[in-house]
């Protein structure tokens, strides 16, 4: 099914890799084999990716003087868009046909920001063969940019694969690996907002990764290594089980951050942090990557009850010990204090803690804001031909003010709410792609409705529920009287708003 007739890979490793006549049985392929799996093991599959890393030019072989291909490797095999939307259209039906019941994921493209020049590719129709949006991020930017589009698609995001060395060479004492991964879990939950967090290689080849194997000074791929040649007559002493400090670290996230809680907004870029489940509980791991200590002060309120009992438990990962257990520190004025140490992960076990207090939500219902573009300075207000949106003068109190007037719930980071202006009650939508203040006519319209997302600085985006695109200024302009447009998600400072808070008392 490869053009090059190879599975290691395409000699052109930039080209598309399978044959456009294949594409057919490439879908059967994939549901054909899911059944045979979920019959064998008795499992039942969920979704199914046909693509890995897809739109990159990974996936290359060449021949040897032998004719057999050497230094190949395709754990991916190249599609441009164009391909991925007929494997999709093909895939579906395939699936179907198998008695499989899962949905199609795509693409586990290699970072958010090819994910997005190929989600952008794809036509409505095809994106709807979608039920679950998969990226990766080695690569960094743009996470903001697939969370949002997982937003206004309506779509489960997972972050399906990462994995990194973060040191210097394989190291089972360095603690650099493993702040490097606790660094890049908090990143990725705080901007992407992804339902599940998935490790690339969790177990490595210890003799791969040592000097002189992958690479000429080793490495810390994988957080468990073992030589993958031991036998069944081998014993932890002839065959040993090593774990670098990247299995420390990310114990400080899965022992404490259960399946079921629900990520909630921190102010801090280093720590992430979680309710549990039933809401009695909550748990936050703050990573400090420096050679100093650092005093972290845990606000607990913003729950609605903190019992005279609570208490928060430190759990410190450092070179000094692996999930050394602190004594619980006595919740005082709804705060808690613990100094962590330099270069260490600390998980903040919290008891004694549930509800949400009146005033928790950052954006309140009856509450009347200004909206300030985080480029320009300046706020939103209503042009002279009072419909359409315009940058103002500046950002001070004077400025169009809208009101929160409804919020329509939809777990919590999906929420939509509906802009109204005090005075004449006209709300903000968006018509033909273009923002406007038009007559409130009463009922549900999705292009009143807006999803607000936010990394807890103080800014924010804002979705519109009906096209999917964002509220921006159009061209990154920045003089008063600029046009206040919509356009697709793409992590701009244009596309970035200070809701503040003007309400009278």
């Amino acid at each position: 099914m490869t053009v090059s007739g190879y599975v290691s890979g395409g000699f052109d490793s930039s080209a598309d890799q399978l044959k456009p006549g294949s594409v057919d049985d490439f879908a059967a392929y994939l549901a054909g084999a899911t059944r045979r799996l979920e019959k064998a093991e008795g499992i039942k599959v969920d979704t199914v990716d046909p693509f890995n890393e897809p739109n990159t030019p990974y996936w290359g072989t060449q021949l040897g003087a032998d004719g057999e291909p050497v230094g190949g490797r395709q754990e991916g095999a190249h599609m441009g868009p164009g391909l991925q939307r007929e494997v999709l259209r093909a895939l579906a039906p395939a699936l179907r046909r198998a008695k499989v019941e899962a949905d199609v994921s795509a693409m586990d493209e290699t970072n958010p920001g090819t994910f997005a020049k190929n989600w952008s590719a794809y036509s409505e129709a095809d994106r709807a063969l979608v039920g679950q949006m998969n990226v990766h991020t080695y690569g960094t930017g743009q996470r903001t940019t697939v969370r949002d589009l997982a937003k206004a698609a309506d779509k489960p995001l997972w972050m399906s694969e990462v994995g990194g060395d973060w040191g210097d060479g394989q190291d089972f004492e360095d603690m650099r690996p493993g702040l490097g991964l606790a660094q890049q879990i908090v990143d990725d939950l705080r901007e992407l907002e992804p339902r599940a967090w998935v490790f690339w290689q969790p177990v490595e080849d210890y003799d791969n990764m040592k000097p002189g194997g992958e690479s000429a000074k080793g490495g810390n791929w994988g957080s468990i290594q073992l030589p993958f040649d031991c036998t069944a007559g081998d014993t932890l002493e002839t065959c040993p089980i090593r774990t670098n400090t990247k299995f420390d670290t990310a114990r400080n996230f899965t022992h404490f951050i259960k399946p079921g809680d629900r990520l909630i907004k921190t102010d801090d870029t280093s720590s992430a942090a979680a309710v549990t489940r039933d809401g009695k509980g909550a748990s936050l791991v703050h990573v400090n990557r420096t050679a100093e200590a650092r005093t972290v002060t845990i606000d607990l309120s913003k729950f609605r009850d903190v019992s005279r009992r609570a208490t928060v438990t430190p759990v410190v990962t450092s070179a000094d010990g692996k999930l050394e257990r602190q004594a619980p520190i006595r919740v005082s004025d709804r705060t808690a204090t613990f100094t962590v140490p330099a270069q260490s992960v600390t998980s903040f076990s919290i008891e004694g803690v549930s509800g949400v207090a009146k005033d928790a939500a950052e954006l309140r219902k009856g509450h009347t804001y200004t909206l300030t573009g985080v480029q320009s300075g300046k706020a939103v207000t209503v042009a002279g031909d009072g419909t359409n949106l315009v940058l103002g003068t500046g950002a001070d109190a004077s400025a169009e003010q809208w009101r929160l007037s409804a919020v329509r719930r939809d777990g919590g980071v999906r929420d939509r709410y509906v802009f109204t202006r005090p005075g004449d009650g006209t709300r903000l939508a968006v018509r033909d792609d273009v923002p406007v203040a038009e007559p409130d006519t009463g009922g549900r319209d999705l292009a009143a409705e807006w999803i607000a997302s936010s990394t807890g600085d103080g800014t924010w985006t804002l979705v519109n529920a009906a096209t999917g695109r964002l509220l921006e200024v159009g061209g990154q302009a920045t003089h008063a009287g600029a046009a206040v447009t919509t356009w697709p998600p793409n992590s701009g400072a244009n596309q970035r708003w200070t809701l503040t808070d003007v309400s009278v008392g």
